[in-house]
């Protein structure tokens, strides 16, 4: 059996990996910021003691062995340079989407350590981390960067060990996020950046994380995976 703890995953692309990763012989425990759903633990990463409390329930709940962590958790909110709460902005979005997601790895890489067992991480960034974002999104765009960093510093630091980390870049998703800031932007003109001429289905994002997660050879450690209809081609 394999124990996957999943992050973000009550809607748009944490749903859709849920539904890949419905598979015999795997096991999975979600997180979302409120929750009473099955196999759903309620964890708020505007907490900064969210992501210790939710790892050390989800070990319990699988008997005290987790195999893959994937961090999809994020959030994407506007943040103009004019807001007087500027910094508090900042302050939360990489607290959330790269703070808990770096919390949740140490604690996933030192509970193989001292297992002494083989164990993969799948973290969820963006295209922004790239090529940056909106002059509302500085944030964002800084922690899929620092989310990027951090997978391919994993991944060099304890390949020897059998622990594999990977990241997934989307480019524009059609979940709620993506649909809200398609309409702000104009979103025919957005449209036309995607060569594809359509934003990624959840689904699409979903059989790269389970690829990552389950299938990726070994000697994929560090990759990171382009997933946006050649909006943006490294």
């Amino acid at each position: 059996m394999t124990n996957i703890l999943l992050t973000g995953s009550s809607r748009g692309i944490g749903a859709a990996i849920v539904t890949a990763l419905d598979l015999p012989g795997v096991a999975l425990i979600g997180q979302a910021t409120r929750s009473t759903a099955a196999n759903t633990i309620a964890a708020d990463f505007g907490d900064p003691a969210a992501p210790h409390a939710l790892w050390h329930a989800a070990l319990d709940r699988f008997g005290g062995e987790i195999d893959v962590l994937v961090n999809n958790a994020g959030v994407f909110e506007a943040n103009p340079l004019e807001g007087d709460d500027w910094v508090a902005g900042w302050e939360r979005t990489l607290r959330i989407n790269l703070t808990a997601s770096a919390e949740l790895c140490r604690l996933a890489v030192l509970h193989w350590q001292t297992r002494g067992t083989p164990g993969r991480i799948v973290n969820v960034a963006s295209r922004a981390a790239y090529r940056g974002d909106s002059p509302a999104h500085w944030h964002y765009a800084a922690s899929k960067a620092g989310m990027v960093a951090m997978t391919k510093t994993i991944a060099r630091g304890y390949a020897r060990e059998n622990i594999l980390a990977f990241a997934v870049c989307p480019g524009f998703t059609m979940t709620g996020m993506a649909e809200d800031y398609l309409a702000s932007r104009g979103g025919d003109t957005l449209l036309a950046d995607i060569p594809l001429g359509r934003v990624a289905d959840p689904a699409e994002i979903a059989t790269t994380v389970k690829f990552l997660a389950l299938e990726a050879p070994p000697s994929m450690t560090g990759a990171v995976i382009d997933v946006n209809g050649a909006s943006y081609v490294r």
